[in-house]
């Protein structure tokens, strides 16, 4: 048994006994996946109608679900109410790595029936269907780094996540010898996801010591998020049956490699069957049509006022370190990894990949400000420049991404493309998620901090 399920075939399956469990989840501001295990018998009977209900404080808490002060949705004095999560029926599916367990994504309400307008999920949608009515499908593909290590996630723990050990003790770029030592847990999470219908093109080593990157295949935006964010997830839950941790953090080591989430996007007719990007030609000779330069020229121009949306934490800015391949300058090249966005494939398969998200980005935010952008170089009818030639990590004359995180509020804070997109409740609800997280890190004492000062002051 695998892949999708209808509701015809999840009722065979919860009647048979051969599924017990359905998981009812929903992506938080976070990007992580929070719900409610659900018996069967009672999703059938009651949830896959009427729906379930969680507290709405889930969209203002932080990584340590604390629930977090000055938010306009919920608070204490609102009394942290509920919310219901209506299941999405499409994407029911079996989860291969837990035993007789499905899983079907949900869509968030209040109780009066209307839609949570920040939950990344409903912000997703909303990009979506600006661009569907302009007769575009937006398709999109997620290629994730992670480190997998030694140490079990509780070990980890622990260790207070010092002195960790990587699967491999050198660096594993292309390496078949050490990726087939890893082998073990990357094929589990290969195939877990294959079986989830979550489908995946390859895996390969990456620039780091025990860093491995895996390709999801492309699809429809929405698609895509509920892919990615299933695949992080169950990246973790298999890892944590093979005795591994694995971390999706952008910078765990400042003298490791970052981890990126390359996010690839194109424009596809009404029918979702011909794409729009290419003219003619082939590789570097490809030339693009004037959508794909005004969708590239949006990307480019809104690429620091949403700059958030790819890095939303302190960590995710110390990705962006010259020769690291993470980007560090604003600029589109051919087949160019040093600059912020590459242009690739050829044909049919002609696109833009943005190199600025960090693993730890949220994919339904990160799509989203995709979309928004690359409309607003629509409807703006902007133009790309040149594609770049050369080192921009060396060029002090091209834009720069955000160095901290500081930087990238300020940049959605006079965003009115932003809040012409998302609305001003949704650009207001994001910017004190991450004013709170800036604070949170500025009342930390670092451990560098106290190795730089606490003998020698």
């Amino acid at each position: 048994m695998s892949g999708r399920l209808d509701r015809r075939r999840l009722a065979q399956l919860i009647a048979k006994g051969d599924v017990d469990t359905v998981l009812t989840v929903f992506p938080d501001a976070l990007g992580r996946l929070m719900g409610k295990r659900v018996v069967g018998r009672y999703f059938l009977d009651h949830v896959v109608d009427d729906g379930a209900h969680a507290c709405i404080y889930l969209f203002t808490v932080d990584m340590e679900m604390e629930p977090l002060p000055g938010f306009k949705l919920t608070s204490w004095e609102r009394g942290y109410g509920d919310m219901k999560m209506v299941p999405d029926l499409s994407t029911a599916r079996l989860i291969p790595w837990l035993p007789k367990t499905a899983l079907v994504f949900c869509d968030v309400f209040t109780e009066e029936g209307e839609p949570i307008e920040e939950a990344p999920r409903w912000i997703l949608k909303r990009q979506i269907e600006r661009a569907s009515a302009l007769a575009y499908v937006v398709k999109t593909a997620a290629e994730l780094e992670l480190y997998c290590f030694k140490e079990s996630f509780d070990e980890a723990r622990r260790k207070r996540h010092h002195d960790l050990t990587p699967v491999s003790s050198y660096l594993e770029d292309y390496h078949i010898l050490q990726t087939s030592k890893e082998e073990p847990l990357i094929r589990a999470i290969r195939n877990g996801m294959e079986a989830a219908d979550v489908p995946v093109e390859t895996s390969k080593g990456e620039w780091g010591r025990g860093q491995e990157e895996i390709n999801l295949r492309y699809a429809e935006a929405l698609e895509m998020a509920d892919r990615t964010a299933l695949y992080k997830h169950g990246a973790k839950e298999i890892a944590h049956q093979h005795g591994s941790a694995i971390t999706f953090m952008a910078k765990y080591d400042m003298t490791a490699a970052g981890s990126s989430f390359h996010l690839h996007s194109s424009l596809w007719d009404k029918t979702g069957r011909k794409p729009l990007f290419a003219a003619a030609g082939r590789g570097s000779k490809t030339t693009s049509t004037p959508l794909f330069g005004q969708w590239l020229a949006g990307q480019m121009a809104m690429a620091r006022e949403l700059a958030y949306f790819y890095a939303p934490s302190v960590n995710s800015y110390k990705r962006y370190q010259s020769g690291s391949f993470a980007p560090t300058r604003i600029v589109a090249g051919w087949d160019n990894r040093t600059c912020g966005f590459r242009l690739c494939g050829e044909g049919g398969a002609f696109r833009v990949e943005n190199r600025i998200p960090g693993a730890d980005a949220n994919p339904y935010l990160a799509f989203a400000a995709t979309i928004a952008a690359g409309l607003h170089g629509i409807a703006s009818r902007l133009k790309p420049p040149r594609p770049y030639e050369g080192n921009a990590y060396e060029d002090a004359t091209l834009p720069q991404v955000p160095k901290t995180l500081r930087e990238a509020i300020a940049e959605l804070e006079r965003s009115k493309v932003a809040r012409a997109a998302f609305g001003d409740r949704v650009v207001d609800h994001y910017l004190h998620t991450a004013r709170l997280e800036q604070q949170a890190f500025d009342q930390v004492v670092t451990d560098w901090e106290l190795a730089r000062n606490f003998e020698r002051i």
